[in-house]
């Protein structure tokens, strides 16, 4: 699991174009850090309180900030621009499109923080950028296997190398789902209880087949055949089938994979020839939803069985 390290200029570069954000000055401060996944309004401690003031965030100034700072004196309104860039704030953005004063800039560029300017309503900037950071700063890793969301249900499937699993993922296109990635699935924590699985954006939306090449899965199967990200449902095992000790035959005992420290359901499917693997990973596939809206067969059976053993077992009525 890898904890994010994220700077001024991946914020700005990655998220500028959905949150309007534009840079007044500040460049050469772009690679700050930007310590916690949030944002913060800092009326406090331009006022002069900054006991408790988070100044590790993304700062933003909205009219409040804005009107107050020009109703102060030209002396004291220095004076507080000095206490407030003592602090190692990672950047500063002006949303509702207001502009920094020239003492606000100087003093900024003295302590070389980048400051932006934004359209947006203050709250609604807020929301998104928080949203945005989130995303960020979630820990995250890589899976070796191929993911499909198979009517919702996102499933990783792993296993050897020529075992079949660029065959089975084929074949699932084939039948109307789409692939996530190939191969190699990046996995990010949300929250700090789902798991989201995507592709690199090298490789997005290809794969290889054995004998065939690369191919383009949107170009060939249509844009339905792909998807850029989806919510971590199931990971299922191909392994061979002399390799597999015991064969689930019931269903009963659940398996988990820990995948970025979340129990990820997972099944292992015995491989040899004739078995059709696309079909048993749909069905798979289709019994974990079914147990997520609430109905497990094997379950159902067992307390059907243990009701009917109990009927027989009752005494004669006299």
């Amino acid at each position: 699991m890898q904890h994010q390290i994220v700077t001024v200029e991946q914020f700005y570069q990655e998220h500028k174009t959905t949150l309007q954000m534009r840079l007044v000055s500040g460049e050469r401060g772009l690679k700050r850090v930007i310590r916690e996944p949030t944002v913060n309004r800092p009326g406090l401690a331009l006022s002069g309180f900054t006991r408790y003031f988070a100044y590790k965030r993304v700062q933003v100034l909205g009219n409040a900030e804005v009107y107050y700072l020009r109703s102060l004196p030209a002396a004291a309104r220095a004076k507080r621009y000095d206490h407030f860039f003592a602090f190692k704030i990672p950047c500063l953005v002006f949303s509702r499109g207001l502009r920094p004063d020239q003492e606000f800039l100087a003093a900024a560029g003295k302590a070389g923080v980048p400051v932006f300017q934004c359209p947006m309503v203050t709250m609604k900037f807020i929301n998104a950028a928080t949203l945005e950071l989130e995303t960020m700063f979630a820990p995250r890793g890589t899976e070796m296997g191929s993911m499909v969301d198979i009517l919702g249900v996102g499933v990783l499937i792993r296993g050897e190398s020529g075992i079949g699993k660029s065959e089975a993922v084929l074949a699932l296109i084939e039948r109307g789902y789409s692939l996530v990635s190939d191969d190699v699935t990046k996995v990010i924590l949300l929250d700090g209880r789902e798991v989201v699985g995507t592709c690199a954006d090298l490789t997005r939306d290809h794969m290889e087949i054995r004998g065939i090449g690369i191919i383009n899965v949107a170009t060939m199967f249509g844009i339905k055949g792909i998807r850029n990200k989806k919510r971590l449902d199931l990971v299922v095992t191909l392994k061979l089938w002399d390799e597999v000790g015991d064969v689930e035959r019931i269903g009963l005992d659940e398996e988990f994979e820990k995948v970025l420290g979340v129990d990820i359901p997972h099944i292992v499917i015995p491989v040899r020839p004739g078995r059709d693997l696309a079909r048993l990973v749909e069905v798979a596939a289709f019994q974990t939803k079914l147990k997520m809206s609430g109905h497990n067969a094997a379950q159902e059976l067992n307390d059907r069985l243990i009701a009917h053993m109990s009927r027989a077992n009752l005494p004669p009525a006299k």
